[in-house]
């Protein structure tokens, strides 16, 4: 039987206390960390990028299929994202949660070992946040600071007419993931006694319970003198962040079905579940893949990195946004993607 220790007994600062107890300082710039009223941190003549993501049992995930180790890890990493889509560089991030009376200290001290794993392998700190009880699952907020040389951030706003459109990686597989766990979960519940065989699958279920941040994409563009004119973490779908940018950047863009990256395990699956692969990877979500626009003087350069794919280009925005099939055909593009209020 193991150990479980009732959150009630450690009380909200002894829980916090415990769980922070071996929190460490990487940053030069955190100057106070966990433990006092508020943290301090000092950005050198940086600027400071910051974004807050919220993650809501049952909305966001599924802890009948994922481990809170997972779960801490890609809490952090999500937001990392974010940062890495304007180009910063991750320094620090808060964690807030409110828990139920279900989970248990130890449950607890699981999901900061994937909250703690994600700063030790993206060099970031821990500085601080909130624990209160919740009436309705599990439910976490974190914001992360990341720093930037003045004014070198990218927005999704900056893309020009003749631009290059680029994706890193590849698109679709943490839906079909996604897919396959659902699929796994039917069939548990259905039958209880049947283990779920998920060996072959260890990419695509990788991909939507462990999800990294492109952090090597940007280093190696800032490597490079890369500047790209626009970008967006692909977290809903390839169509929908597309758009994002059309939009904010008043242009159009045409993409080629057959230049969109995809895994061949993504490609088998979606056969299996008789599915469009390109589907999953314009609508799919959870990818973060980084969604960028370059110059066309850079195409040599980005064409050198293995990670990274031209699927196409920015066009005047009266020619909208459209997809270019296999078949040589013309589809506008339309946002099918995750959408957290349907």
């Amino acid at each position: 039987m193991e150990m479980r220790t009732e959150v009630a007994s450690l009380g909200e600062f002894g829980l916090i206390d415990h769980l922070t107890r071996n929190n460490e300082t990487r940053n030069a710039g955190t100057i106070v960390s966990v433990g006092d009223d508020a943290a301090v941190i000092d950005q050198f003549g940086r600027q400071s990028v910051i974004t807050t993501d919220l993650l809501v049992e049952g909305i966001h995930f599924d802890l009948m299929y994922t481990p809170l180790k997972h779960l801490g890890y890609k809490a952090v990493v999500v937001n990392l994202s974010d940062l890495y889509a304007m180009m910063a560089t991750p320094t620090q991030i808060t964690v807030s949660i409110a828990i139920s009376n279900k989970i248990s200290v130890e449950a607890l001290e699981e999901f900061y070992e994937g909250i703690y794993a994600a700063c030790e392998k993206y060099n970031v700190d821990l500085i601080g946040g909130d624990t209160t009880s919740s009436k309705s699952g599990f439910v976490i907020s974190i914001t992360a600071i990341g720093e930037v040389a003045p004014d070198k951030y990218v927005k999704r706003s900056g893309a020009q007419k003749g631009d290059l459109i680029c994706v890193t990686g590849d698109l679709g597989a943490a839906y079909l993931g996604l897919q396959l766990l659902e699929r796994e979960k039917k069939i548990f519940l259905e039958n209880p006694g049947v283990q779920p065989d998920l060996q072959q699958q260890t990419y695509l279920i990788g991909r939507i319970l462990k999800p990294e941040p492109q952090a090597e994409v940007v280093e190696w563009l800032n490597e490079k003198g890369i500047m790209p004119t626009s970008m967006i973490d692909v977290s809903d779908g390839l169509s929908s962040e597309l758009l994002h940018i059309c939009k904010s950047s008043e242009v159009g863009c045409v993409i080629y079905e057959d230049k969109i990256p995809v895994h061949d395990d993504a490609r088998n699956i979606a056969m299996q579940f008789g599915v469009s692969v390109t589907t999953c990877a314009l609508s799919g979500g959870e990818d973060y893949e980084l969604l960028f626009t370059v110059r066309q003087e850079d195409y040599e350069t980005i064409s050198r990195n293995v990670n990274i794919s031209v699927i196409g280009y920015v066009t005047e925005k009266e020619e909208g946004a459209s997809l270019i099939t296999k078949s040589g055909n013309k589809h506008q593009i339309t946002a099918q993607g995750w959408n957290a209020f349907a």
